[in-house]
């Protein structure tokens, strides 16, 4: 329950009041008369009143409100100067938030600190709402005042290992208030108290039994990779592969994949080495992921649950967690009948992941609601990233994007290339947010230094999921917009052939048709002269380096000018 002072409007405002006007002071106070509906975070015509009375302060102000709608604080000043004291705020614990929200204002457009963060930490808010306000005059339209907001942020907390908060990229007032705040405040204390439970119950990884269909149209190696492939992507997710299994059948069985007595073969043999989850190397039919649970009796995986997972866990950026949430709600929205009570399981694990895991328990028109707004969200992403695109074109510095198969040292060239810092590690997906840089090469015919960009790019995958190709298509517009793409390849890979055309497929489908293509073949340190005359006999075109050795990066340089060349002038 909330506390008693809660529901007492006392009209003391807080914070620095030295100099303010006593009609200042009573447009503050007036707030306390404001009441919000209960399932908005807030309103356009609160924000924009607020928005003003900051604007008209020359200060930034803080306005609490409890899940009633009830202005129940208002200070001026950031929210560190205006924070309710700890002995003042419910006591609920680990599992609980705060209940009461945070509208506060700032006179610049960068996103909340962390100073800003940790305090909302600290009083553990529903949310901190954050309206970057403009100065200048008083401004009137249609009775109300407008004219101040720029650009909103929304943080909140999470319950992860890695990070306490996430703040959402920059978004419109309207997109800021049509958010079910309802939905997202009792979303995120499921979390909360799923995270609490799973701490007290089991900490151990998710220990998996990985399951191969080889069916007809796949040939022996493809599916020995395949296979492969996917243990290091349970790995990746952070499980723990005890085991595989494989079945040869003409075609995947309709109702569970596998052959009935394979099925109770994977069951007994899950018992046996205290598997806790069933992962298949390909997408399962919400039936098939209903039967094959009520058979074998544990969570049941497909393929491209465990790259969400990934994709989950690695999202740093506020636009990467908004992606991963999307390709999540999409990918789930019709598994939902198909789960039965696996929708309800505690613990988390590989598959239950991410920010929207506790959306699937919500009804099927809340999650659709949500998808509207991150496909929104999505559109104002894919707006931004074409205007910094069109900057670049004024300035006329051509771009090359780096595209690749996942883990072939894309991110550890452009280190190597521009000092770039992005992080890289011995992982499939490492990279999933897009970084720029520039690089110096010389110019084709002058041979005078000449700049250009370098984007880094999410690493492909074969039978990447259809998904993530739609929720990330802001990230693949890289690729697209791009001048030309480098293509680096992990000729050390004994399924690199295989690699190479999955990259060329994706590459393919792209809406609109990408440049001409420099071929990289990467970490040459690795392998024998046969593969590497091998490649060379097959791709004479191609450069061959070694990113971590530092080895053919001259040569590159000097194709890179050419690709440029050959790309502006075509």
């Amino acid at each position: 329950m909330d506390c008693v002072w809660l529901d007492v409007h006392i009209e003391t405002v807080y914070g620095h009041l030295q100099g303010l006007k006593s009609s200042q002071l009573k447009q503050l106070q007036r707030l306390y008369q404001s009441r919000l509906p209960g399932d908005r975070i807030t309103t356009p015509k609160f924000a924009q009143r607020v928005a003003a009375i900051s604007a008209d302060l020359g200060q930034p102000i803080c306005v609490y409100v409890n899940r009633r709608g009830q202005v129940i604080r208002v200070g001026v000043g950031n929210l560190r100067q205006t924070r309710i004291p700890p002995l003042e705020l419910p006591r609920y614990g680990a599992e609980r938030l705060s209940g009461i929200r945070c509208i506060s204002t700032q006179l610049k457009t960068d996103p909340p600190n962390e100073s800003t963060l940790t305090c909302m930490a600290i009083q553990r808010l529903d949310a901190l709402i954050v309206l970057t306000v403009s100065g200048g005059g008083f401004e009137k339209r249609g009775g109300g005042a407008t004219g101040y907001i720029q650009e909103t942020y929304l943080a909140h907390l999470i319950p992860h290992p890695e990070a306490d908060w996430t703040v959402s990229p920059p978004l419109s007032l309207d997109v800021l208030t049509s958010q079910d705040f309802i939905s997202l405040v009792e979303g995120l204390e499921e979390e909360f108290q799923r995270e609490f439970v799973a701490r007290q119950v089991d900490r151990d990884q998710d220990r998996v039994l990985i399951v191969g269909l080889h069916t007809d149209n796949r040939t022996t190696q493809d599916f020995q990779d395949g296979l492969a492939e996917l243990a290091r992507l349970v790995d990746t997710a952070g499980g723990e592969v005890l085991q595989s299994m494989k079945q040869r059948r003409p075609q995947p069985h309709p109702q569970t994949v596998v052959g009935e007595g394979k099925v109770q073969e994977i069951a007994r043999t899950a018992q046996t080495i205290g598997a806790n989850v069933i992962v298949f190397d390909r997408d399962l039919s919400p039936a098939q992921v209903r039967n094959l649970e009520e058979q074998i009796g544990l969570r049941v995986v497909d393929r491209t649950e465990v790259i969400l997972d990934i994709f989950a866990q690695r999202a740093q950026s506020g636009a990467g967690k908004l992606q991963v949430e999307l390709a999540q709600l999409e990918y789930r929205l019709p598994r939902l009948t198909g789960r039965g009570q696996a929708m309800s399981r505690l613990g988390g694990g590989i598959g239950t992941r991410g920010p929207g895991e506790t959306k699937l328990e919500t009804e099927r028109r809340a999650i659709q609601r949500r998808i509207s707004r991150l496909q929104q969200e999505v559109n104002q992403l894919q707006a931004h990233r074409a205007r910094m695109r069109q900057r670049r074109q004024h300035q006329e510095v051509p771009s090359i994007a780096v595209v690749g198969y996942t883990n072939a040292g894309k991110s550890t060239l452009l280190n190597v290339l521009t000092n770039a810092e992005v992080y890289t590690a011995d992982q499939l997906f490492a990279t999933l947010d897009p970084t720029t840089r520039r690089l110096v090469v010389p110019d084709a015919l002058t041979q005078e230094p000449r700049s250009i960009l370098l984007t880094d790019t999410v690493g492909f995958i074969h039978d990447l999921p259809p998904s993530l190709v739609d929720a990330f298509r802001a990230t693949l517009e890289e690729v697209t917009e791009a001048n030309a793409l480098l293509h680096v390849v992990d000729l050390s890979h004994p399924a690199w052939h295989n690699q190479v055309r999955s990259v060329m497929a994706i590459l393919s489908q792209m809406p609109i048709a990408p440049g001409p293509v420099l071929l990289a073949f990467n970490k040459i340190e690795q392998v024998n002269g046969d593969t590497l005359a091998l490649a060379q006999e097959e791709f004479p075109q191609a450069v061959f380096i070694s990113a971590s050795d530092r080895l053919g990066l001259e040569t590159l340089r000097r194709r890179l000018g050419q690709l440029v060349h050959y790309a502006m002038s075509g």
